[in-house]
């Protein structure tokens, strides 16, 4: 009899603002999407929003990623990082330009401290670029002992722009 691995929901943050990060963004939900482990369960809308920590820079396109996956932790944030490495990601400066980023904000209800792996993702309670996508799909979800949508309330939103065609865009050609 074959056992059937256990799935842990988790929250990707994507986001980019070199060349056409939507486009970047799409290749690389659909790529996860095709891996065996993981399934692409919901997506937000695309959300431009205001350069963070490094502001002399474009504006960002900003996304939210509900996946279902068997592989632990350390493996999805491989898994992440050999997906950026695929679409050109090179990393040079923290917080600037890129072509694509991936974060895992949220693992189930896990706790993680380890190098490299902070899960849930730290800070992410305090920025708006990652808390707007994340209501809009999970309303709901425990960030820092208040749901996504509290969290939302209690930051800063100035330039934070939900830009139309809903969560199906990353699964268009």
């Amino acid at each position: 009899m074959n056992e059937v691995a256990e799935r842990t929901r988790a929250y990707l943050g994507l986001g980019g603002n070199l060349g056409d990060p939507a486009t970047a963004m799409a290749s690389a939900l659909r790529m996860l999407d095709a891996h065996e482990a993981v399934t692409v369960a919901t997506v937000s809308s695309l959300y431009r929003t205001p350069p963070w920590g490094k502001t002399d820079q474009p504006d960002f396109l900003n996304a939210v990623a509900a996946v279902d996956t068997t592989l632990p932790p350390r493996a999805l944030l491989e898994l992440c990082l050999e997906t950026e490495r695929a679409l050109k990601r090179v990393r040079i400066e923290r917080w600037g330009p890129r072509v694509i980023d991936m974060d895992i904000l949220l693992f189930g209800r896990e706790r993680i401290a380890e190098e490299g792996l902070q899960v849930p993702h730290p800070r992410m309670g305090e920025r708006a670029f990652v808390l707007a996508p994340l209501s809009e799909i999970a309303p709901d979800v425990d960030v820092d002992g208040g749901t996504a949508m509290e969290r939302l309330a209690g930051v800063e939103k100035a330039g934070i722009e939900r830009l139309p065609g809903g969560g199906d865009w990353w699964r268009r050609d």
